[in-house]
């Protein structure tokens, strides 16, 4: 095993990869360690040729994908640290020392560069990236995950090799980058980042900015369960019913008022079940560890009540809905004029039938437990 292996996923970079790879072995020969350059490659001109007369050890990627290839480099790597970097020229390999330093230091597990805390050289990173895509994206990914850092997608990073077999990395896209840095935080690992330079890139960008940026918010919200669906799912919930009790027992004439309360209720419950069911979903494959809330459903006699709080609300909505069609045939089946209670009835049977049947798919969770 060596001491450092340096992993560059490459794309059509032959300009590029005669001018960083020099650059790379130069500055590792500096700091007397061993070392290794793996360069993934799935080009079509002459970079893995290249690469190769220029003493980096190439694999052909079959995939496709950035992440994709850095899952292909880490399978492949040697060393006890990993380096990550783009081969583009837009990072500097004389800031791989200060990028190991922390690590070699033991204060840290994984190290990140920051663009945004160094120096940005001129036409190096475009105005939305840099004031608006950059920032918004981390400020979102520290809220959600608390990871406390300042440029979520610097591609300059240093991860050791048992730190790195700790994180369940999958990801295949660009969404590579913001799911290493929540897969480090979830798995407590000890992270620090460092100021880094950022160069124009040699060549023409693969990037798609609003494609990619989709990406990463898409894969934040789906790793966070909790901010996508239970906290709307309360705040919907709430509202129905703080509507619906204004309307049926504060001011009776605000029909309408008790009819969009009826729904939010209704659609409050089911976004709120779609949220309890990614959490329990998450505990049960080992994405998350349990909380008093996914204890509370992944109980064995979860299914069991239910059954009981949903049978006794659709029951109850089903006795009123009884009642009111009597009182309407008694008046020679005209015009409707429970129409208050009739919302209730929608409610009640609606969310009881919702109730049983989310008790049920909770439970399905619970099968491969019991087997």
């Amino acid at each position: 095993m060596v001491d450092v292996s340096v992993v560059l996923p490459t794309m059509n970079e032959e300009e590029a990869i005669k001018v960083i790879l020099p650059k790379i072995k130069e500055v590792l020969g500096k700091m007397r360690i061993s070392y290794e350059i793996v360069v993934v490659d799935k080009s079509n001109d002459n970079t893995p040729k290249i690469s190769q007369e220029l003493g980096a050890r190439v694999i052909r990627q079959e995939g496709k994908g950035y992440g994709d290839a850095y899952l292909l480099g880490f399978e492949n790597a040697k060393g006890k640290i990993i380096v990550m970097m783009d081969p583009d020229g837009s990072y500097d390999p004389e800031d791989i020392p200060k990028i190991l330093e922390p690590i070699l230091n033991g204060r840290a597990d994984f190290v990140m560069g920051s663009r945004l805390r160094g120096e940005i050289d001129d036409g190096a990173m475009p105005w939305l990236h840099r004031r608006i895509g950059n920032p918004l994206l981390t400020w979102i990914l520290n809220f959600l995950f608390k990871a406390n850092i300042s440029d979520a997608h610097c591609g300059m990073r240093a991860i050791t090799k048992e730190a790195l077999e700790k994180l369940p990395l999958k990801c295949k896209g660009m969404e590579f980058a913001s799911e290493m840095v929540i897969e480090a935080v979830k798995a407590g690992l000890r992270i620090e980042e460092v100021p880094i330079r950022y160069h124009e890139r040699i060549g023409e960008s693969k990037l798609s900015s609003f494609r990619d940026g989709w990406r990463h918010l898409r894969l934040m919200l789906l790793y966070s369960p909790s901010h996508l669906f239970l906290l709307p799912g309360i705040f919907l919930l709430g509202m129905g019913v703080l509507f619906m009790g204004y309307a049926y027992l504060i001011n009776p004439e605000r029909l309408h008022t008790l009819i969009l309360g009826s729904a939010l209720t209704l659609l409050g419950f089911q976004v709120l079940s779609f949220g309890i069911s990614a959490k329990v979903y998450a505990v049960k494959e080992g994405f998350e560890k349990p909380s008093k809330l996914t204890g509370f459903f992944i109980r064995y006699s979860v299914l069991e009540e239910g059954l009981l709080v949903g049978g006794i609300m659709f029951l109850i909505g089903i006795i009123l809905g009884i009642y009111i069609f009597l009182q309407w045939r008694a008046s020679g089946y005209g015009e409707l004029f429970m129409l208050r209670e009739a919302v209730l009835v929608l409610t009640l049977t609606t969310l009881g039938i919702s109730v049983m049947f989310f008790s049920f798919f909770v439970s399905i969770y619970m099968l491969k437990g019991e087997r």
